[in-house]
């Protein structure tokens, strides 16, 4: 599973699982809901208009991720973590996946902004 999940992280970032609001409404959950690095909470509709109106990134090619984990939480239900490095911004990276039997589905997101070390 963590093979298969690595892939679609960062979630929301990976044109060959979708670019379109029907897309990200397939791949993610009735209920999904994510907290955003800066501690706010944004709802599945919030997210859904944020991504139909994101503009590319280009430094996106840029962005490395490492540190990945996956557990089994429950079944068909997986927690996967990993750290993002953007540049100069760090955040630890948590995504709940469910498989289902159409494909997966993100049922939760969370992103949390890592201090620089002094």
């Amino acid at each position: 599973m963590l093979e298969e999940l690595k892939q679609r992280e960062p979630i929301f970032h990976h044109p060959e699982f979708g670019t379109t609001r029907l897309d990200y409404e397939n791949m993610t959950d009735l209920q999904f809901w994510e907290v955003g690095a800066s501690g706010r909470r944004y709802s599945r509709e919030f997210v859904l208009e944020t991504l139909e109106n994101r503009q590319p990134d280009p430094d996106e090619s840029k962005w490395l991720t490492r540190d990945f984990q996956c557990r089994e939480i429950a079944a068909d239900n997986y927690l996967i973590t990993y750290t993002l490095v953007q540049g100069p911004r760090v955040t630890r990276r948590a995504t709940l996946w469910r498989r289902t039997a159409t494909g997966w589905k993100a049922l939760y997101h969370q992103g949390t902004l890592v201090e620089p070390q002094p």
